[in-house]
């Protein structure tokens, strides 16, 4: 077995849309720069996800310098996004957060209401280090998250993979596997590792960036998404009730705070550290 290392990193600029391959990222305290720093809300400033509108995983958010995107999606001109001048915030929702975010140019909110077919809003955190922070019961006091849904960064396991698309194999829904890992939308996934080896990490280093683990990632209808057509199926959530349910959650990958900051490169290795 090759030395465990890191084999994939991503960056999702807009939450729920395309992931974004990348060789290396800077970790921030909040997540991976550049990741989930721009949602979508509707009219009333609650988050809009693939959970509500699965067709979000055909438009994709290609970063550029100075923190802007250029949107693209089927049947849609390109449209570039820049992020927008400080100005007054909007009080939004995000799960269980409430939070102060600044609104993108109306010409996004056209875009994207062309293509889901309804009015929303494109909007963008500006300073993560005091606008949102992490449930205390998982992080020290005050550690700042993005617009993740709870966690700076998400690590999945090749191993864990193959061993789910097994499971899902000798299921009666094989027909389904076997799955990619962008159903689960990770940040890093490392390679070289025994399947569900994951269970037992508290805090690991890859490369010179050093990490702990807030808790196991809890996995929801997104992942039934297939995140090339949209198209919803029932795995893996059906095969991950019968083998990784826990505490009433269906677990699949690791939520990570950083504990340092620094540059994770494809290839890192990766450290166990307790």
């Amino acid at each position: 077995m090759p030395a465990p290392g890191l084999s994939a990193v991503h960056v999702h600029p807009v939450k729920s849309l395309a992931a974004y391959a990348v060789g290396e990222a800077v970790v921030e305290p909040w997540g991976l720069g550049g990741d989930r720093r721009w949602m979508l809300v509707d009219t009333e400033g609650t988050v809009v996800t693939q959970r509500q509108r699965p067709r979000l995983a055909l438009v994709s958010a290609e970063p550029v310098p100075g923190g802007g995107v250029v949107l693209a999606a089927p049947g849609s001109a390109a449209l570039t996004v820049e992020v927008p001048e400080p100005r007054e915030t909007v009080r939004v929702r995000l799960h269980r957060s409430r939070l102060d975010v600044v609104e993108a140019a109306r010409e996004a909110h056209d875009w994207f209401g062309a293509f889901l077919g309804t009015e929303v809003r494109l909007v963008h955190l500006d300073a993560p280090e005091r606008r949102r922070f992490i449930d205390p019961a998982y992080a020290r006091p005050g550690e700042p998250v993005s617009l993740a849904d709870g966690y700076p960064l998400l690590l999945t396991s090749t191993a864990s993979l193959d061993a789910l698309n097994a499971l899902v194999a000798a299921g009666d829904r094989a027909d389904e596997g076997p799955l990619p890992m962008d159903r689960f939308r990770p940040n890093v996934v490392v390679s070289g590792t025994e399947p569900w080896a994951e269970d037992g990490w508290h805090r690991l280093a890859i490369g010179e960036v050093a990490f702990r683990v807030a808790r196991p990632s809890a996995r929801c209808v997104v992942t039934t998404t297939d995140q090339r057509t949209a198209r919803r199926g029932t795995e893996p959530l059906r095969t991950l009730a019968r083998h990784r349910r826990s505490d009433g959650e269906l677990r699949f990958g690791l939520n990570l705070v950083p504990d340092t900051t620094g540059v994770v490169r494809v290839g890192d290795p990766l450290r166990i550290l307790a």
